[in-house]
């Protein structure tokens, strides 16, 4: 496979697709606010916290939530 061909793929790869119970249960795990998907300033999928006070975006990395804090961003 070319190095094309792979940007290709990985351009149509759907964003964050989780079953509607599991957005239910994940929190922010600083927080511990509901999380919505979002995208991220270079494309990616991440899941945003809803916390007013302390906004923080999480990578989603291979279909996978990564809900560790020093892997968040802050918004």
């Amino acid at each position: 496979m070319t190095d094309e061909t792979t940007q290709d793929a990985a351009e149509t790869l759907p964003a964050v697709q989780l079953d509607a119970w599991v957005r239910e249960i994940l929190r922010c795990p600083v927080t511990g606010a509901t999380l919505v998907p979002g995208t991220g300033p270079d494309g990616e999928p991440e899941l945003r916290s809803t916390d007013a006070e302390r906004p923080l975006a999480y990578p989603v990395r291979d279909g996978i939530p990564v809900l560790l804090e020093s892997d968040a961003r802050e918004l």
